[in-house]
């Protein structure tokens, strides 16, 4: 069988946020999946390469791309690369997939999953802060996902903030540019930071029924909540992690003193999904705000390649 290579738009119709999601939580539910740490080469210029393989039984992926925080002051993407996924009984490769198409989309399908497992109210509205890629991607997954209708939209960009906007409302939803996002957490239910992460954004505290999924930040160095919004919390709401990867990698959490080791990952959530229920049922104001941190995992990338293969 010859390989085919999709395109980024072929990749994206193969991964539909709402099929995505439903196959990362069966991943996470399969005991034959395989995800080695994955190797993170720095670049002179303040780059980095991933290296990032996985397996189940039947697929195994490895994605490589580099992370250029400084590209958009040159047009281009931040991120660049692709997957490339192989049949495991013959070595063949089956496909290559683009490569920031699927971190968009899988990044986006694991918040929506998170979201549709932990949110106290998750009709939103949704605030995003962050206008790029992660942004868009989180937009749509969350109206495509959960239904979420309106949508508040902070970057430092007026122009990224109004073509979000404009993307919003050619999707049927109601989309407007919120001028100070940490103002605006007060109003906001649903909350995703996408930002760059060079430097702390966000220094107020969501409110007591918030569900917050943070991916901007997915290196130790890396940061955009405050460190005391991070150590309250900790104190006063619900910490989960997607993986045990984020031990070393949750930028925020890390660099405000929270014992990541300790927190549960969206694994456990999973797997205790009636007991996180009755956990979070009926408590949308006296347990706190939900804190969903996304540092990524080689194994999302394979529930893409999964998606895609099913729909090849």
């Amino acid at each position: 069988m010859s390989p085919q290579f999709l395109s980024p738009a072929q990749t994206a119709a193969a991964l539909p946020y709402g099929r995505l999601a439903r196959e990362i939580e069966a991943l996470l539910k399969d005991s034959t999946v395989q995800v080695p740490p994955r190797i993170v080469q720095t670049l002179q210029g303040g780059g980095s390469l991933f290296v990032m393989p996985a397996a189940d039984s039947r697929v195994a992926i490895t994605k490589l791309i580099s992370f250029i925080p400084s590209n958009p002051a040159r047009g281009l993407p931040t991120i660049q690369g692709d997957i490339v996924v192989f049949n495991v009984a013959t070595g063949q490769r089956l496909c290559l997939l683009d490569g920031p198409t699927v971190t968009a989309r899988r990044t986006a399908a694991v918040s929506l999953l998170a979201a549709q497992k932990l949110a106290p109210c998750s009709g939103g509205p949704l605030l995003i802060v962050g206008a790029g890629v992660q942004g868009m991607a989180h937009l749509e997954a969350f109206h495509e996902g959960l239904g979420v209708q309106e949508v508040g939209i902070a970057s430092r960009s007026p122009a990224s903030v109004q073509a979000l906007v404009q993307h919003a409302q050619s999707i049927g939803m109601r989309a407007y540019g919120v001028d100070d996002p940490n103002v605006a957490l007060a109003d906001f239910p649903l909350v995703v930071s996408a930002t760059p992460a060079q430097e702390v954004v966000l220094t107020a505290h969501p409110r007591a029924d918030a569900f917050v999924a943070a991916v901007g930040a997915f290196t130790p160095r890396m940061v955009e909540w405050g460190a005391e919004v991070c150590q309250h919390l900790a104190r006063n709401g619900t910490l989960v992690v997607d993986t045990r990867d984020a031990d070393h990698e949750a930028g925020d959490l890390l660099q405000a003193g929270v014992a990541v080791n300790t927190l549960p990952t969206l694994a456990d959530v999973v797997m205790q999904s009636d007991l996180w229920t009755r956990r979070l049922a009926g408590s949308a104001t006296s347990s706190g705000p939900v804190f969903f941190k996304s540092c990524g995992w080689a194994g999302w990338d394979l529930a893409a390649a999964r998606c895609v293969l099913a729909s090849l």
